[in-house]
């Protein structure tokens, strides 16, 4: 393959040549998107959040994360809604909890109906902080509760003995007296910021504390993928996927471009380039059929990897090149002789430039065309013609291809004299050119189509 499907140049090609069928192709994959859709209802995701008073480690707020969605929470929700068409095992996976800034905890929720959604978040939401409550409640039986409890008795006893010795010193402004009021008051307020933070650093307390920070908002739109994200998914993945098929096979196409690489794949010298003027749509065989008929409507019964033709001289400069082409070919003659010119079945561009050579040639040589399934290639047998004259367009045939009808023309003692490589060229308005026109071709010019037999 040429570099050229590598390049921006290549993709143009692809959207001009291909456009329709890229078009289809898209429309069939919003058609599939559209279906995901239905198989796939909506879904709508809302959040409510609970904030955990105190002061807590990263490590603590994830546990509460993991207890806010787990099969204990989630179930008990459940039995609370108590929706008929979905179990606790079903809730568990449409719930997700994540730790926020600011000791948050925020659940979220995920149904068919935006009520749903809504009702999912706060049911749960209520459910943690009903079930983490209930632990710190049963956490306070135990001897580790009891302990702080026991230091907060301790404390305020502490606290009335520090009110007894204030009231008990001197009351009068000694120094002494003084100094001494000064430290039993800062005694006590340690002794009342030690027990702030040991409430604060209680996890007891702070769980009994949670809250819920509100009901959750009822969700306005539906959670991704909504529908119409799946339908343009779709079409946009359906048109990559045909582009990059169609850059794939251009980049797997081994149809030899070069004419030293098709020479050497015939085996023989090149003789030359020849124009032909570009007319496929009116040369185009019309195949009937509903297939067929689709191919047209799509553009897909050309090949799109072909260079844009070219605009090219007139009548006049593209028969000068036939003229060349069949100069030296009689050059490679020793004597005129008659010759066959091979054409590769299908290529109408290598046809129509080989019955130009004919009629160029004038019967020297003496050309007779025949068209040679690449597929499998038989070329008549060495008769009244002993030579073949192999006439194709460049880009069209792989290297296995062309050595099979190089091997079929020496099966049929043929020996190949030359190639000529014909492309297709943009016309321009013909003028007057020396030579006889088309119409005054040899009547010894025959075209025949190889059927394996000899001729």
């Amino acid at each position: 393959m040429s570099d050229d499907t590598i390049r921006l140049v290549t993709i143009g090609r692809i959207f001009r040549r291909r456009g329709r069928l890229l078009a289809v192709l898209a429309m069939v994959g919003a058609l599939v998107g559209y279906g995901a859709s239905v198989v796939f209802p909506p879904r709508y995701t809302t959040s409510a959040s609970v904030l955990l008073p105190g002061q807590w480690e990263e490590r603590a707020l994830l546990t509460q994360v993991d207890i806010a969605t787990s099969s204990t929470v989630v179930d008990r929700a459940a039995a609370r809604l108590d929706w008929p068409d979905v179990s606790g095992a079903e809730l568990r996976d449409q719930v997700s909890a994540k730790a926020a800034d600011g000791n948050i905890v925020r659940i979220s929720g995920t149904a068919d109906t935006p009520e749903r959604a809504q009702q999912l978040s706060d049911q749960v939401a209520r459910q943690f902080v009903g079930f983490a409550a209930r632990i710190a409640g049963g956490s306070t039986d135990s001897a580790a509760a009891a302990e702080p409890e026991e230091l907060r008795q301790q404390v305020e006893e502490t606290n009335r003995r520090i009110s007894d010795l204030a009231e008990a010193a001197d009351p009068g402004q000694s120094v002494e007296s003084v100094q001494t009021r000064t430290a039993l008051e800062k005694l006590r307020t340690s002794l009342e910021e030690a027990m702030t933070k040991l409430d604060q650093a209680d996890p007891a307390a702070n769980m009994a504390g949670m809250v819920v920070m509100g009901p959750a908002a009822r969700p306005t739109g539906e959670a991704p993928p909504t529908r119409m994200q799946l339908i343009v998914a779709g079409a946009l993945l359906f048109f990559l996927l045909a582009v990059v098929g169609h850059l794939t096979a251009a980049r797997m196409n081994r149809r030899l471009r070069g004419e030293p690489e098709i020479a050497a794949a015939l085996g023989s010298a090149l003789l030359g380039t020849v124009d032909v003027p570009d007319e496929r749509r009116a040369h185009r065989p019309e195949t009937r059929g509903p297939r067929a008929s689709i191919r047209r409507l799509l553009r897909i019964d050309t090949r799109w990897d072909v260079p844009t033709p070219q605009r090219s001289g007139d009548e006049a400069g593209r028969r000068i090149r036939y003229r060349r082409v069949c100069a030296r070919l009689r050059d490679r003659l020793p004597v005129p002789r008659r010759l066959l010119a091979v054409v590769p079945d299908g290529d109408e561009i290598a046809r129509r430039a080989a019955e130009q050579l004919v009629a160029e040639a004038e019967g020297d040589p003496l050309l007779r065309v025949v068209e040679v399934s690449v597929d499998r290639p038989m070329v008549p047998d060495s008769g009244t013609e002993s030579g073949a004259l192999v006439v194709l367009s460049a880009g069209s045939w792989t290297k296995e291809e062309l050595a099979g009808l190089a091997e079929a023309c020496a099966d049929g003692g043929h020996e190949v004299v030359g190639i000529v490589v014909a492309g297709p060229v943009l016309a321009r308005p013909t003028r007057s050119a020396d030579g006889p026109p088309d119409s005054a071709a040899p009547a010894l010019a025959v075209r025949d189509h190889a059927t394996g037999g000899p001729v």
